[in-house]
């Protein structure tokens, strides 16, 4: 039993971990016609808990229950990982990387998180506010605009061999882009 929990609390390689995930969407469209997504399943939710007549949440979620089921699971495992799986050590970040984050204010290296930004009281500062409720706002409304995250739009078009994978790719290396050009002056002006 100690062998296998050393086994599944080590990083697993690259090579392994990225053909499971990459052989998941197919099999869920080979074994169930089904498309693999995580972005969608709050729709699924709000359909079956608000049921107001709403036209974008009037269709048929108990066919998605499936998605609900996944998604469930991922909380549960989520928090088997966190409280029985947990790496007791200290999160190793780069020295350079640990002098870069402490030039914009963030010095807590003690968490998976740091809590100079991630913190309940934070939540109703101005960066708060820009970062949560408004950073939130925006994933959530260009989710939805596009039909998904960038990440599912690239696993599922890869198996469904449409021809928008050119443009997720792209919308990622926008993202990409944004985070690194744009991000440091947003976190100047929000007091970082």
């Amino acid at each position: 039993m100690n062998q296998f929990m050393e086994w599944i609390t080590q990083p697993w390689p690259w090579y392994v971990a990225g053909p499971i995930i990459g052989l998941t969407v197919p099999a869920l469209l080979i074994i169930g016609n089904k498309s693999f997504g995580i972005s969608s399943s709050l729709r699924h939710i709000c359909a079956a808990c608000v049921p107001a007549g709403i036209p974008f949440f009037t269709y048929n979620w108990r066919k998605e229950m499936w998605n609900l089921v996944f998604v469930v699971g991922i909380l549960i495992g989520g928090f088997i990982a966190s409280t029985f799986l947990a790496n007791p050590n200290e999160i190793v970040i780069a020295e350079q990387t640990q002098q870069e984050l402490a030039e914009i204010g963030i010095t807590d290296f003690s968490g998976l998180l740091p809590a100079d930004i991630f913190s309940w009281d934070n939540l109703l500062t101005g960066k708060g506010l820009l970062f949560f409720v408004f950073g939130g706002l925006l994933v959530g409304f260009g989710t939805r605009y596009a039909g998904g995250c960038t990440s599912g739009h690239a696993i599922m078009g890869i198996s469904h061999c449409n021809g928008h994978l050119g443009r997720d790719n792209f919308l990622m290396v926008g993202g990409f882009l944004m985070t690194h050009v744009i991000m440091e002056p947003l976190m100047k002006l929000a007091g970082f």
